[in-house]
């Protein structure tokens, strides 16, 4: 990402079309001690050209290469989780396996463990979400509100789909209301949750052998594969989209622009905002002009880098 100094002066490039140091200088924007630096750290990241005339390099250029590098490290945090699983099943006949790992069978005995390891969590709790739940519906998880008021971190990550089941979005709004930090994303690879980041319950059976048996699920303890878990769940943190739920800084309507970040078509957001879908693309046309845009993709963009979705102070 680009500080403040770079921002600024980036946009000064835009602007001129091509400038050294020395205009840098010229025009205020960065102290002389500080231009050439500023200057190579934009070449650096694929903003602009090569100097001494440095000329910017379009964002969406720079940006999409920016995007790349991020999938790509999300394959090779997919490929580590693989690799360190594979690791794990060559050696388990050397270890203690059932310290390490035990299995759960039954969606009854399942949902008590997950009840378990939120009444007993002392830090945090991190959850993915997808929209089939196997044992616990979102809104069947009493144990999460008294968790959070004792100070436990909830950050869930809920796949799109489940947003357009009855109920679950208001609940979920209910949750981060209460303090649980949401985000959403197209889909999610497992069904995970950590607690404290010593214990994480992840079922075996994949969505296509549903109905054949009982749910069975693995409780994983501190150990390499649990690290490889956490590391997963981080890197997909990291691409997610927030959800919010109330009025935002400088008035933005955060619970729609939200929805819209998410990629929800206008007539489920006004399903779920109880408005009409006239009155969903108004509000969006109004948020495009608070962010100086004419697209979805810039409200998007702008919302992220003025923290929009957050609830911290934009930047101007």
């Amino acid at each position: 990402m680009l500080s403040e100094v770079e921002e600024r002066t980036y946009r000064l490039l835009v602007r001129l079309g091509r400038a050294g140091a020395a205009d840098l200088v010229a025009h205020g924007a960065v102290p002389p001690e500080d231009a050439a630096a500023v200057l190579e750290s934009l070449r650096a990241k694929g903003l602009t050209g090569p100097g001494p005339e440095y000329q910017p390099v379009p964002a969406d250029v720079a940006l999409g290469d920016a995007l790349l590098r991020r999938q790509q490290d999300l394959r090779n945090a997919q490929q580590f989780v693989a690799a360190l699983s594979e690791e794990y099943r060559a050696h388990a006949r050397r270890r203690d396996s059932e310290h390490l790992v035990s299995v759960v069978v039954g969606a009854g005995p399942l949902r008590q463990r997950l009840r378990e390891m939120q009444n007993d969590a002392r830090e945090e709790i991190l959850w993915f979400c997808r929209a089939n739940p196997l044992a616990m519906a979102g809104t069947e998880n009493t144990e999460e509100g008294s968790a959070l008021a004792r100070g436990v971190r909830y950050r869930a990550i809920y796949e799109r789909e489940l947003l357009d089941r009855p109920g679950e979005l208001d609940s979920i709004l209910e949750s981060v209301a209460a303090g649980e930090q949401a985000r959403t994303l197209p889909a999610l690879p497992v069904r995970l949750a950590i607690a404290d980041r010593e214990l994480a319950i992840c079922p075996l059976v994949p969505d296509e052998s549903r109905g054949v048996g009982e749910p069975t699920a693995a409780l994983i303890r501190s150990s390499e594969l649990l690290d490889a878990l956490v590391a997963l769940f981080e890197s997909y943190w990291e691409r997610s989209t927030p959800l919010a739920g109330a009025e935002g800084p400088a008035g933005v309507d955060t619970r729609l622009l939200s929805l819209v970040v998410a990629g929800m078509p206008d007539k489920s957001i006004a399903t779920h905002l109880g408005v009409s879908k006239r009155t969903v693309q108004r509000r969006i046309d109004r948020l495009m002009d608070q962010a100086g845009v004419d697209s979805r993709t810039g409200l998007a963009y702008q919302a992220a880098r003025r923290d929009w979705l957050t609830g911290v102070q934009p930047r101007p």
